[in-house]
Protein backbone atom coordinates (compact mmCIF):
# COMPACT_ATOMS: atom_id res chain seq x y z
CA UNK A 1 0.00 0.00 0.00
CA UNK A 2 1.00 3.63 -0.51
CA UNK A 3 0.68 6.61 1.80
CA UNK A 4 -1.43 9.42 0.33
CA UNK A 5 0.53 12.62 -0.26
CA UNK A 6 -0.49 15.90 1.32
CA UNK A 7 -1.87 18.10 2.50
CA UNK A 8 -2.22 20.13 -0.69
CA UNK A 9 -4.60 22.92 -1.66
CA UNK A 10 -6.45 24.04 -4.80
CA UNK A 11 -5.62 27.72 -5.21
CA UNK A 12 -8.66 28.79 -7.25
CA UNK A 13 -10.80 29.88 -4.30
CA UNK A 14 -7.98 31.80 -2.64
CA UNK A 15 -6.50 33.93 -5.44
CA UNK A 16 -7.21 37.60 -4.90
CA UNK A 17 -5.94 41.02 -5.94
CA UNK A 18 -4.74 41.63 -2.39
CA UNK A 19 -1.43 40.33 -1.03
CA UNK A 20 -0.44 37.64 -0.23
CA UNK A 21 -2.94 35.99 -2.58
CA UNK A 22 -2.14 37.99 -5.72
CA UNK A 23 0.95 36.19 -7.03
CA UNK A 24 2.17 32.62 -7.29
CA UNK A 25 5.19 33.34 -5.10
CA UNK A 26 3.34 35.00 -2.23
CA UNK A 27 0.33 32.66 -2.19
CA UNK A 28 2.64 29.63 -2.14
CA UNK A 29 4.64 31.11 0.72
CA UNK A 30 1.43 31.70 2.70
CA UNK A 31 0.13 28.19 2.03
CA UNK A 32 3.45 26.68 3.08
CA UNK A 33 3.35 28.71 6.28
CA UNK A 34 0.04 27.17 7.34
CA UNK A 35 1.06 23.59 6.67
CA UNK A 36 0.60 22.68 3.00
CA UNK A 37 3.09 20.72 0.89
CA UNK A 38 1.46 20.99 -2.52
CA UNK A 39 -0.62 23.35 -4.65
CA UNK A 40 -3.06 22.66 -7.46
CA UNK A 41 -2.93 25.57 -9.90
CA UNK A 42 -5.95 26.95 -11.80
CA UNK A 43 -4.58 27.39 -15.30
CA UNK A 44 -6.98 30.19 -16.30
CA UNK A 45 -5.62 32.69 -13.77
CA UNK A 46 -2.82 34.78 -15.30
CA UNK A 47 -1.73 35.92 -11.83
CA UNK A 48 -0.45 32.38 -11.31
CA UNK A 49 0.51 30.94 -14.70
CA UNK A 50 0.48 31.54 -18.45
CA UNK A 51 -0.83 28.19 -19.70
CA UNK A 52 0.19 28.55 -23.33
CA UNK A 53 3.68 29.68 -22.36
CA UNK A 54 4.04 26.75 -19.97
CA UNK A 55 3.09 24.44 -22.85
CA UNK A 56 5.46 25.99 -25.37
CA UNK A 57 8.46 26.85 -23.18
CA UNK A 58 10.25 24.35 -20.98
CA UNK A 59 12.25 27.25 -19.55
CA UNK A 60 9.10 29.02 -18.41
CA UNK A 61 7.65 25.79 -16.99
CA UNK A 62 10.85 25.30 -15.02
CA UNK A 63 10.55 28.88 -13.70
CA UNK A 64 6.99 28.25 -12.49
CA UNK A 65 8.06 25.00 -10.87
CA UNK A 66 11.00 26.79 -9.28
CA UNK A 67 8.79 29.45 -7.72
CA UNK A 68 6.64 26.79 -6.11
CA UNK A 69 9.61 24.68 -5.00
CA UNK A 70 11.35 27.70 -3.43
CA UNK A 71 8.33 28.08 -1.15
CA UNK A 72 8.81 24.47 -0.04
CA UNK A 73 5.90 23.13 -2.09
CA UNK A 74 5.23 20.91 -5.09
CA UNK A 75 2.78 21.40 -7.93
CA UNK A 76 0.26 18.59 -7.63
CA UNK A 77 -1.74 19.21 -10.81
CA UNK A 78 -3.01 21.93 -13.11
CA UNK A 79 -6.74 22.57 -13.46
CA UNK A 80 -8.84 23.55 -16.48
CA UNK A 81 -12.26 23.46 -14.85
CA UNK A 82 -13.42 26.62 -16.64
CA UNK A 83 -11.99 25.67 -20.02
CA UNK A 84 -13.24 22.09 -19.78
CA UNK A 85 -16.74 23.42 -19.16
CA UNK A 86 -16.60 25.18 -22.53
CA UNK A 87 -15.73 22.06 -24.51
CA UNK A 88 -19.45 21.23 -24.49
CA UNK A 89 -22.08 23.90 -23.76
CA UNK A 90 -25.77 23.77 -24.67
CA UNK A 91 -26.91 26.97 -26.45
CA UNK A 92 -29.26 27.79 -23.57
CA UNK A 93 -26.16 28.39 -21.40
CA UNK A 94 -24.11 30.21 -24.03
CA UNK A 95 -24.14 33.71 -22.56
CA UNK A 96 -23.88 32.45 -18.98
CA UNK A 97 -20.43 31.01 -19.76
CA UNK A 98 -19.06 34.02 -21.66
CA UNK A 99 -16.95 34.97 -18.65
CA UNK A 100 -14.97 31.74 -18.92
CA UNK A 101 -13.35 32.71 -22.25
CA UNK A 102 -11.69 35.77 -23.82
CA UNK A 103 -14.03 38.72 -24.29
CA UNK A 104 -13.74 38.62 -28.06
CA UNK A 105 -15.47 35.20 -28.04
CA UNK A 106 -18.58 36.39 -26.18
CA UNK A 107 -21.67 34.78 -27.65
CA UNK A 108 -19.61 32.61 -30.02
CA UNK A 109 -20.52 29.08 -28.97
CA UNK A 110 -18.33 27.29 -31.51
CA UNK A 111 -15.48 29.74 -31.02
CA UNK A 112 -15.44 29.15 -27.28
CA UNK A 113 -15.45 25.38 -27.79
CA UNK A 114 -12.50 25.58 -30.19
CA UNK A 115 -10.62 27.86 -27.81
CA UNK A 116 -11.31 25.53 -24.89
CA UNK A 117 -10.13 22.49 -26.85
CA UNK A 118 -6.84 24.23 -27.58
CA UNK A 119 -6.55 25.21 -23.92
CA UNK A 120 -6.87 21.57 -22.88
CA UNK A 121 -4.19 20.60 -25.38
CA UNK A 122 -1.93 23.28 -23.94
CA UNK A 123 -2.67 21.84 -20.49
CA UNK A 124 -1.50 18.41 -21.60
CA UNK A 125 1.85 19.78 -22.78
CA UNK A 126 2.23 22.14 -19.83
CA UNK A 127 1.58 19.27 -17.42
CA UNK A 128 4.30 17.21 -19.09
CA UNK A 129 6.72 20.15 -18.95
CA UNK A 130 5.98 20.52 -15.23
CA UNK A 131 6.52 16.81 -14.59
CA UNK A 132 2.88 16.14 -13.71
CA UNK A 133 0.92 12.97 -14.40
CA UNK A 134 -2.70 14.02 -13.74
CA UNK A 135 -4.91 16.93 -14.70
CA UNK A 136 -8.22 18.27 -13.29
CA UNK A 137 -11.14 19.39 -15.44
CA UNK A 138 -14.89 19.36 -16.11
CA UNK A 139 -16.60 17.53 -18.97
CA UNK A 140 -19.01 20.25 -20.02
CA UNK A 141 -22.68 19.50 -20.64
CA UNK A 142 -24.98 19.09 -23.62
CA UNK A 143 -27.75 17.23 -21.77
CA UNK A 144 -27.98 18.80 -18.31
CA UNK A 145 -31.21 20.62 -19.19
CA UNK A 146 -32.80 17.16 -19.59
CA UNK A 147 -31.56 15.69 -16.29
CA UNK A 148 -35.11 15.65 -14.83
CA UNK A 149 -37.09 15.74 -18.04
CA UNK A 150 -40.60 16.87 -18.76
CA UNK A 151 -41.69 16.10 -21.35
CA UNK A 152 -39.84 12.82 -21.57
CA UNK A 153 -36.53 12.65 -23.42
CA UNK A 154 -36.86 11.52 -27.05
CA UNK A 155 -35.59 8.00 -27.67
CA UNK A 156 -31.86 7.97 -28.40
CA UNK A 157 -31.20 11.48 -27.08
CA UNK A 158 -28.77 10.37 -24.35
CA UNK A 159 -26.88 8.06 -26.67
CA UNK A 160 -26.50 10.85 -29.23
CA UNK A 161 -25.44 13.29 -26.53
CA UNK A 162 -22.71 11.06 -25.16
CA UNK A 163 -21.59 10.30 -28.69
CA UNK A 164 -21.09 14.00 -29.36
CA UNK A 165 -19.40 14.56 -26.01
CA UNK A 166 -16.98 11.74 -26.80
CA UNK A 167 -16.32 13.14 -30.27
CA UNK A 168 -15.25 16.46 -28.75
CA UNK A 169 -13.09 14.89 -26.05
CA UNK A 170 -11.29 12.17 -28.04
CA UNK A 171 -8.72 14.52 -29.64
CA UNK A 172 -8.05 15.99 -26.19
CA UNK A 173 -7.68 12.58 -24.56
CA UNK A 174 -5.30 11.55 -27.33
CA UNK A 175 -3.22 14.66 -26.73
CA UNK A 176 -2.98 13.79 -23.05
CA UNK A 177 -1.99 10.25 -23.99
CA UNK A 178 0.86 11.61 -26.11
CA UNK A 179 2.06 13.59 -23.11
CA UNK A 180 1.62 10.82 -20.53
CA UNK A 181 -0.97 12.63 -18.42
CA UNK A 182 -4.36 11.46 -17.10
CA UNK A 183 -7.48 13.59 -17.63
CA UNK A 184 -9.42 13.55 -14.36
CA UNK A 185 -13.05 14.62 -14.65
CA UNK A 186 -14.56 16.09 -11.53
CA UNK A 187 -17.98 14.44 -11.45
CA UNK A 188 -20.20 17.39 -10.68
CA UNK A 189 -23.88 18.36 -11.00
CA UNK A 190 -24.24 20.64 -13.99
CA UNK A 191 -21.83 18.47 -16.00
CA UNK A 192 -22.87 15.57 -18.19
CA UNK A 193 -20.38 13.51 -16.16
CA UNK A 194 -21.80 13.84 -12.66
CA UNK A 195 -21.95 10.30 -11.22
CA UNK A 196 -20.75 6.76 -11.85
CA UNK A 197 -23.43 5.86 -14.40
CA UNK A 198 -22.72 8.91 -16.59
CA UNK A 199 -18.97 8.31 -16.34
CA UNK A 200 -19.49 4.72 -17.50
CA UNK A 201 -21.60 5.83 -20.48
CA UNK A 202 -18.91 8.31 -21.49
CA UNK A 203 -16.16 5.74 -20.96
CA UNK A 204 -17.89 3.37 -23.35
CA UNK A 205 -18.13 6.07 -26.02
CA UNK A 206 -14.39 6.89 -25.77
CA UNK A 207 -13.51 3.19 -26.06
CA UNK A 208 -12.42 3.00 -22.43
CA UNK A 209 -9.61 5.44 -23.14
CA UNK A 210 -6.85 4.91 -20.58
CA UNK A 211 -6.56 8.67 -19.99
CA UNK A 212 -10.25 9.15 -19.12
CA UNK A 213 -10.21 9.11 -15.32
CA UNK A 214 -11.83 10.59 -12.22
CA UNK A 215 -11.21 13.42 -9.81
CA UNK A 216 -12.92 12.05 -6.70
CA UNK A 217 -14.80 14.70 -4.71
CA UNK A 218 -17.23 13.29 -2.12
CA UNK A 219 -18.98 16.60 -1.50
CA UNK A 220 -20.84 16.42 -4.82
CA UNK A 221 -21.98 12.90 -4.02
CA UNK A 222 -23.35 13.90 -0.61
CA UNK A 223 -25.53 16.48 -2.34
CA UNK A 224 -26.77 13.78 -4.76
CA UNK A 225 -27.42 11.26 -1.93
CA UNK A 226 -24.95 8.87 -3.60
CA UNK A 227 -22.96 6.24 -1.67
CA UNK A 228 -19.55 7.90 -1.96
CA UNK A 229 -17.72 5.09 -0.13
CA UNK A 230 -19.02 2.33 -2.39
CA UNK A 231 -18.16 4.57 -5.34
CA UNK A 232 -14.49 4.03 -4.44
CA UNK A 233 -15.02 0.26 -4.51
CA UNK A 234 -16.48 0.54 -8.02
CA UNK A 235 -14.09 3.03 -9.57
CA UNK A 236 -10.82 3.02 -7.62
CA UNK A 237 -8.85 1.97 -10.69
CA UNK A 238 -9.93 5.18 -12.44
CA UNK A 239 -9.58 7.53 -9.44
CA UNK A 240 -6.37 9.46 -10.08
CA UNK A 241 -7.09 12.66 -8.14
CA UNK A 242 -8.78 13.56 -4.86
CA UNK A 243 -10.44 16.78 -3.72
CA UNK A 244 -10.91 16.84 0.04
CA UNK A 245 -14.13 18.84 0.37
CA UNK A 246 -16.86 18.61 2.97
CA UNK A 247 -20.61 19.00 2.54
CA UNK A 248 -23.89 18.49 4.34
CA UNK A 249 -27.40 17.56 3.24
CA UNK A 250 -30.22 18.55 5.59
CA UNK A 251 -33.56 18.10 3.80
CA UNK A 252 -36.67 19.66 5.30
CA UNK A 253 -40.40 19.57 4.65
CA UNK A 254 -39.84 22.49 2.28
CA UNK A 255 -36.78 21.57 0.18
CA UNK A 256 -34.46 18.74 -0.75
CA UNK A 257 -31.84 17.95 -3.40
CA UNK A 258 -32.87 20.71 -5.81
CA UNK A 259 -32.56 23.50 -3.26
CA UNK A 260 -35.60 25.61 -4.12
CA UNK A 261 -33.52 28.23 -6.00
CA UNK A 262 -32.05 29.34 -2.67
CA UNK A 263 -28.59 30.78 -2.04
CA UNK A 264 -25.88 28.58 -0.57
CA UNK A 265 -26.61 29.45 3.05
CA UNK A 266 -30.30 28.55 2.71
CA UNK A 267 -29.92 25.33 0.70
CA UNK A 268 -30.59 21.90 2.18
CA UNK A 269 -27.38 20.74 0.50
CA UNK A 270 -24.35 22.97 0.89
CA UNK A 271 -20.57 22.79 0.93
CA UNK A 272 -18.74 23.27 4.22
CA UNK A 273 -15.21 23.71 5.50
CA UNK A 274 -13.44 20.49 6.44
CA UNK A 275 -14.84 18.95 9.59
CA UNK A 276 -18.00 21.09 9.57
CA UNK A 277 -20.00 18.83 7.25
CA UNK A 278 -21.12 15.21 7.11
CA UNK A 279 -18.51 13.49 4.93
CA UNK A 280 -16.96 10.35 6.45
CA UNK A 281 -13.32 11.15 5.72
CA UNK A 282 -12.09 8.31 7.94
CA UNK A 283 -13.85 5.91 5.60
CA UNK A 284 -12.60 7.67 2.48
CA UNK A 285 -8.94 7.83 3.47
CA UNK A 286 -9.09 4.19 4.60
CA UNK A 287 -10.55 3.01 1.29
CA UNK A 288 -8.21 5.08 -0.86
CA UNK A 289 -5.23 3.77 1.12
CA UNK A 290 -6.55 0.21 0.84
CA UNK A 291 -6.69 0.58 -2.95
CA UNK A 292 -3.18 2.06 -3.25
CA UNK A 293 -4.19 5.58 -4.28
CA UNK A 294 -0.83 7.31 -4.61
CA UNK A 295 -1.97 10.84 -5.47
CA UNK A 296 -2.42 13.98 -3.42
CA UNK A 297 -5.11 14.87 -0.90
CA UNK A 298 -6.02 18.36 -2.15
CA UNK A 299 -8.22 20.73 -0.17
CA UNK A 300 -10.90 22.37 -2.27
CA UNK A 301 -12.31 24.97 0.05
CA UNK A 302 -15.89 26.11 -0.53
CA UNK A 303 -18.03 27.24 2.38
CA UNK A 304 -20.85 29.77 2.59
CA UNK A 305 -20.20 30.45 6.27
CA UNK A 306 -16.52 30.29 7.23
CA UNK A 307 -13.78 32.71 6.11
CA UNK A 308 -11.43 31.15 3.53
CA UNK A 309 -8.26 31.83 5.52
CA UNK A 310 -9.68 30.04 8.56
CA UNK A 311 -10.83 27.24 6.25
CA UNK A 312 -7.36 26.91 4.75
CA UNK A 313 -5.56 26.91 8.09
CA UNK A 314 -7.92 24.36 9.65
CA UNK A 315 -7.94 22.32 6.44
CA UNK A 316 -4.20 21.70 6.42
CA UNK A 317 -4.27 20.19 9.89
CA UNK A 318 -7.46 18.27 9.15
CA UNK A 319 -5.93 16.56 6.12
CA UNK A 320 -2.69 15.86 7.97
CA UNK A 321 -4.67 14.11 10.70
CA UNK A 322 -6.58 12.02 8.13
CA UNK A 323 -3.61 10.79 6.09
CA UNK A 324 -2.84 7.20 7.02
CA UNK A 325 0.79 6.15 7.21
CA UNK A 326 0.25 2.71 5.73
CA UNK A 327 1.80 -0.28 7.39
CA UNK A 328 4.67 -2.25 5.91
CA UNK A 329 3.92 -5.39 7.89
CA UNK A 330 0.96 -7.34 9.23
CA UNK A 331 -0.07 -6.59 12.81
CA UNK A 332 0.16 -10.26 13.73
CA UNK A 333 3.62 -10.88 12.28
CA UNK A 334 4.96 -11.31 15.81
CA UNK A 335 3.04 -14.59 16.07
CA UNK A 336 4.07 -15.93 12.70
CA UNK A 337 6.70 -18.52 11.90
CA UNK A 338 8.61 -19.45 8.82
CA UNK A 339 7.29 -22.31 6.75
CA UNK A 340 8.02 -24.32 3.65
CA UNK A 341 5.95 -26.52 1.35
CA UNK A 342 6.56 -29.62 3.44
CA UNK A 343 5.35 -27.85 6.58
CA UNK A 344 2.25 -26.52 4.76
CA UNK A 345 1.38 -30.06 3.63
CA UNK A 346 1.77 -31.31 7.19
CA UNK A 347 -0.63 -28.64 8.44
CA UNK A 348 -3.14 -29.70 5.78
CA UNK A 349 -2.68 -33.40 6.54
CA UNK A 350 -1.62 -34.24 3.01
Amino acid sequence: MKTIKGPAVFLAQFVDDQAPFNSLKSICEWMASVGYYGVQIPSWDSRLIDLQKAAESQTYADEIKGIVNEAGLEITELSTHLQGQLVAVHPAYNELFDGFAPAELSGDLKGKAAWATQQLKYAAKASKNLGLTAHATFSGALMWHTVYPWPQRPAGLVDTGFGELARRWMPILNEFEENGVDVCYELHPGEDLHDGVTFEMFLEKVNHHKRANILYDPSHFVLQCLDYLQFIDFYHERIKMFHVKDAEFNPTGKQGVYGGYQGWVERAGRFRSLGDGQVDFNGIFSKLSQYDFDGWAVLEWECAIKHPEQGAIEGAQFISDQIIRVTEKAFDDFAGRGADEAFNKKILGI
